[in-house]
């Protein structure tokens, strides 16, 4: 079976309508290599289906982050970015400098993760952050900066 017959079978079962539009914004997604806007994924849609509403993606982005077979995460650039939920989760540490962009394991957050649904009985969603704050070099020069000043 392939990847797009397994997606198709899950939102099957979860009652939703497998149409075409919706497979081909799922195989966009899923063969993005990463991270994608809705703008992007519907200009890939549209090189096979020319009449692919933006907002048909964004409620088959929306079904399918209900469904955790997506992530969504603001990674500061002003637009939401999509990713097929990968098989671990992962997250981002983000340099407000300078834009790099580093991906760390969810061993980092775990911890965290734990905390909260211990102290508060509450479960996070933590399949997906992005941390903002500064790189190594960048503090190193705000730290120099300021010793200069």
């Amino acid at each position: 079976m392939s990847c797009e017959e397994e997606t198709a079978e899950l939102l099957r079962r979860a009652g939703h309508k497998m149409t075409p539009q919706r497979l081909l914004i799922v195989r966009a997604l899923r063969h993005s290599g990463g991270h994608i806007n809705a703008a992007q994924i519907a200009e890939l849609v549209r090189e096979t289906y020319p009449f692919v509403d933006v907002s048909t993606v964004y409620r088959t982005l929306d079904v399918l982050k209900r469904m955790k077979l997506a992530t969504s995460t603001d990674m500061g650039g002003g637009d939401v970015v999509w990713e097929w939920a990968p098989d671990e989760p992962h997250h981002h540490l983000i340099c407000s400098a300078c834009g790099h962009v580093v991906e760390i394991e969810h061993r980092y957050l775990a911890g965290l993760e734990h905390s909260i649904q211990d102290d508060f009985g509450f479960v996070p969603d933590m399949h997906h952050f992005a941390i903002f704050g500064l790189c190594r070099e960048c503090h190193l020069a705000e730290s120099a900066d300021a010793d200069a000043s």
